[in-house]
């Protein structure tokens, strides 16, 4: 059986305020195969970009790794050095980040930027670095590689753009690649463009990805698995398939219920009610108890533990398998 290439177990990430403790991770476990993509999903403030930079061993006072393993290869990410981390970053696991605009220094060439990256982890001469850069640029499908590599942030579109950060990323055939919400700063066009692109790079470079989206839709065309994020916890995973066949968890129904369906007729859309919670000292329980439209009187007193309830599908809730959950959230 294929080993996964990344283990994260138990993560915890704090940021120490003076109102008080933020735990923006509380306690994230996931598996990342090779040539698996993983999807994970949530609203704004779940947890979704400080669980990859923690990853990323990007996250810098009053932030703080508090607990938990991050293993690549068997090694703890946690537990290395900045120095080893280098070797590391950006060469065996790279990101993309959401805006492409502050992504690229404005006042440095394509070019610059592309063959920077290519040199520091490849130690390669400048005329190597070149050809590898121009060979970037075509493979993301920049057209005229060559004249665009002494081009400037500014003289790109947001499309290009993207396709100039995603082809930094893959610079150095990395074994996996986190992607934060590489599509949200383009329109509805450009976004398929940027999808497909990352499918056949996906295959072409056989490596595996983390995919961050709050977008439903755009997580099921590229993801082989999903994982919802709720206040830091992990709310439910499972097989794209499985997940959207069987939500199980009340969150999951609130998401399906925002986005538009062209299978079925609904007269409106059910946004979910109330706001995401404060993070700073938050109580023992299910975060989305606030929110939730099937709470108990068990629910007010412990927070339940993440469970498998079929082969490869987890949920935390008390209530997953009322029926409840499928009467109170339905739409149309």
């Amino acid at each position: 059986m294929t080993e996964p290439i990344l283990i994260v177990k138990d993560l915890r990430t704090y940021f120490y305020q003076e109102e008080g403790v933020i735990k923006a991770v509380d306690g994230v476990s996931f598996d990342l195969y090779p040539e698996e993509v993983l999807g994970i999903v949530g609203e704004t403030g779940s947890g979704k970009s400080v669980t990859v930079k923690s990853i990323m061993r990007l996250i810098f006072p009053p932030g703080k790794i508090v607990g938990g393993r991050i293993l690549y290869r068997g090694k703890d990410l946690v537990q290395l050095s900045e120095r080893d981390m280098l070797e590391i970053r950006g060469k065996r696991i790279s990101m993309i980040f959401q805006d492409p605009m502050s992504s690229l220094n404005p006042l440095f060439t394509i070019g610059d930027q592309l063959m920077e990256t290519i040199k520091f982890h490849q130690k390669v001469n400048e005329d190597t670095a070149r050809r590898k850069a121009i060979e970037m640029l075509d493979r993301v499908g920049v057209p005229n590689p060559r004249e665009r590599l002494n081009s400037y942030p500014f003289e790109f579109s947001g499309g290009m753009r993207q396709r100039v950060v995603i082809a930094i990323a893959l610079s150095c055939d990395p074994d996996i690649l986190i992607a934060d919400e590489p599509t949200t700063s383009v329109d509805v066009t450009i976004q398929a463009q940027i999808l497909d692109l990352m499918k056949e790079l996906q295959r072409q470079f056989h490596m595996a990805v983390i995919f961050i989206t709050h977008d439903l839709g755009v997580v099921a065309e590229i993801a082989d698995e999903i994982m919802v994020l709720y206040g830091g916890k992990t709310m439910e995973t499972a097989p794209t398939e499985i997940l959207f066949d069987n939500p199980l968890h009340p969150y999951t129904h609130g998401l399906f219920n925002c986005i538009p369906r062209v299978d079925k007729k609904i007269s409106h859309l059910e946004p979910i009610p109330g706001q995401p919670p404060q993070m700073i000292d938050v109580p023992p329980v299910c975060p989305f108890l606030p929110r939730c439209p099937v709470k108990t009187e068990q629910c007010e007193q412990s927070l339940p533990d993440i469970v498998e309830v079929e082969p490869k599908h987890f949920v935390r809730c008390f209530n997953y398998f009322s029926n409840k959950i499928k009467e109170s959230t339905r739409v149309g």
